[in-house]
């Protein structure tokens, strides 16, 4: 079943009479009958990146196996933070979720929001974690990372890094540092901008999600030199990663996870967390994942509750080491 994007999300409650009155008894035992109305995903970044594709995935998935619609809402701005602070504030009944990833962690490690990244959130689960690949344009005859930085080292401030902002911000920033080659790094609004610039030769490197460069990789326009995990990915295994291309201690990982707003009804998180454990399992599931360069991984509620503080701890401990001011 295809989601639903063309319709507002209110007037989808509406056609489909999932007001809040109209489902007041269901809304309020969330055990008997949930869903009983249109789930909105709200996805704090615009369409076309790892987020909205992961999310959108999910969001069909659950339609098809819950019987109600799924609707990825993309709201998009302040590196995920404006989208993050509404699903904070929504009604915590089960039927607002919202997908997060690192930059969740960045943002409350560094930036002063309307939320408490350690308390406004019930966590669902992870989907799965993805490592970052460096890469090159036509513009640099670059083979190797090892090469890569070689170079960079030579030709100090010469060489353009170009970035999105949030985790893949971070992630460069921290490259740029541990390497030594003091790169001039550049935020674009997004991945694909950066990854745009790159290929047509106006920037040099992108650090850049894996999801989003395999097809630009595939088509030849970009050359990959490296993955930022701390192991090879399973979707590039002849990559090596930036460790080990003479980065020591350098290990950067994208997470995708699914939360409502704190005080949901446990219920509702404890069916929502189980279908998204059977998701992971499928197999369909984890070979698109490995395709996309995911690396599919069930982590519980209260194991991503534990997660989340160290994340944060995690980034803000980067901002200090390599200066970075958000």
């Amino acid at each position: 079943m295809k989601t639903v994007i063309a319709m507002g999300f209110a007037a989808l409650l509406a056609a489909t009479g999932g007001g809040h009155a109209a489902q007041g008894a269901a809304a309020n035992d969330p055990a008997a009958g949930y869903p009983a109305r249109p789930i909105r995903l709200i996805v704090p970044f615009p369409p076309g990146g790892s987020n909205d594709i992961l999310s959108r995935y999910f969001a069909q998935y659950l339609t098809e196996r819950l019987g109600r619609q799924v609707i990825v809402d993309n709201r998009a701005g302040a590196d995920g933070i404006i989208g993050t602070e509404l699903a904070a504030r929504s009604q915590p009944d089960g039927y607002t979720l919202l997908f997060a990833s690192a930059a969740f962690a960045v943002n409350g490690a560094t930036r002063k929001v309307a939320y408490d990244p350690l308390k406004s959130f019930s966590w669902v689960g992870t989907l799965g974690f993805g490592p970052s690949v460096l890469t090159v344009g036509p513009a640099l005859k670059i083979g190797s990372a090892k090469e890569l930085i070689a170079h960079g080292r030579a030709n100090p401030g010469k060489l353009t890094m170009a970035t999105s902002g949030g985790y893949a911000h971070f992630a460069s920033e921290l490259f740029n540092h541990l390497s030594g080659m003091k790169m001039l790094v550049v935020i674009y609004k997004g991945g694909f901008p950066a990854l745009v610039d790159v290929m047509g030769g106006q920037a040099h490197v992108n650090l850049g999600s894996l999801i989003q460069t395999l097809p630009h990789l595939q088509g030849g326009r970009l050359k990959a030199l490296a993955t930022s995990g701390s192991k090879r990915a399973g979707a590039a295994p002849d990559l090596p990663t930036i460790a080990e291309s003479g980065v020591t201690g350098f290990e950067a990982n994208n997470w995708w996870a699914i939360a409502a707003p704190a005080g949901t009804p446990s219920a509702a998180i404890g069916k929502l967390s189980a279908e998204l454990t059977r998701y992971l399992k499928l197999p369909e599931t984890m070979k698109r994942f490995q395709a996309e360069g995911v690396e599919a991984e069930i982590r519980t509620p209260a194991e991503v509750h534990k997660m989340v503080p160290v994340e944060i701890a995690k980034w803000k401990n980067v901002a200090k080491v390599a200066n970075i001011r958000n």
